[in-house]
């Protein structure tokens, strides 16, 4: 992507906002964030080679689950490490064309986040509901369709709104309201009225949020309502499945409500929800999809021993 909006910009920088004036609550902050990121990545890597190494997790669920991971792994990427080495700097700012890079793969990375999350329900719905057909429903190739969707469909959503947004005029302010780069707070720094692409900015991300939000919601409740037909034990182990997976889908869409669909932008709550999104979330997902699942934990622990072994003989 040729960024021809850095040409014409005066501004070659952007100025972050500061999480915090008070050095104790830095020093928490700094802790919070490092410590969480170290968990993101150890966990959800940890998770993408289990599933690469162990033939025994070559199935569409857990295939679905590496893809998924490794979208945790990037979206906390494009921003954690940065706002670590902020915390402590007297300077916050960005480049130019770092500003850009960021927002592009924040919405490249989220959008193939969105579509991994339809991907996992569907799969959990013809696992539950169609137990028969389900080795027919996710095959091999119906998993790499998924996967190739996902990642294409991140790349078309990110670059929808990437390409209006490098190219207005950035002449004036660069305190940019917010502790990383994102469409809403850049846009408002243009020399422009930006009232058309701060609509299509709701329109993309809001509507992509939201709809996949409710879809993901009506699909989890149409699964429990199958399984009550079929055994209230199966209904009981089914809630305690996908309630945890409905805690996660909260927590992952609220920001995102605040972000791109609620109308009030002045509302300083979304720069903080949104940790939840980059920090949070990534943590919980390996947690909720994958170590509460006995046959992933057998399949790590196979792994770890295999890795001790190979150190040991070395």
């Amino acid at each position: 992507l040729k960024m021809d909006g850095i040409n014409s910009s005066v501004v070659t920088e952007f100025v972050m906002l500061e999480l915090s004036t008070s050095w104790e609550m830095k020093i928490f902050l700094f802790l919070f964030f490092f410590s969480f990121y170290v968990g993101i990545m150890l966990g959800n890597l940890f998770i993408v080679f289990t599933v690469i190494f162990d033939s025994h997790l070559h199935s569409p669920m857990y295939f679905l689950l590496a893809n998924l991971s490794l979208t945790d792994f990037g979206l906390s990427s494009t921003t954690v490490p940065r706002m670590i080495l902020d915390i402590f700097s007297e300077h916050k700012v960005i480049s130019f064309s770092g500003c850009m890079m960021q927002m592009f793969f924040i919405h490249f990375i989220g959008g193939t986040e969105l579509v991994l999350l339809i991907a996992m329900a569907y799969d959990r719905y013809a696992a539950i509901c169609k137990p028969l057909h389900y080795l027919i429903i996710m095959n091999h190739k119906a998993c790499i369709r998924f996967a190739v969707a996902a990642w294409v469909i991140g790349v078309i959503h990110a670059v929808s709104q990437f390409v209006f947004v490098i190219n207005l005029p950035f002449c004036g302010p660069n305190k940019v309201d917010s502790f990383y780069c994102d469409f809403p707070r850049v846009t408002k720094l243009a020399c422009v009225d930006t009232h058309i692409v701060d609509n299509m900015v709701t329109a993309n991300s809001g509507l992509i949020s939201m709809g996949t939000f409710f879809l993901l919601i009506i699909s989890y409740i149409f699964i429990l309502v199958t399984v009550r037909h079929h055994s209230s034990v199966g209904l009981s182990k089914a809630f305690s499945t996908l309630s945890a997976h409905i805690t996660l889908v909260f927590l992952y869409f609220t920001p995102c409500f605040f972000v791109y669909v609620w109308p009030f932008p002045t509302l300083s709550l979304d720069k903080f929800l949104i940790i939840l999104d980059f920090v949070v979330t990534p943590v919980l997902n390996p947690v909720i999809y994958t170590f509460r699942n006995k046959e992933m934990k057998v399949a790590m622990k196979r792994l770890s021993r295999q890795i001790v072994g190979s150190k040991e003989s070395s």
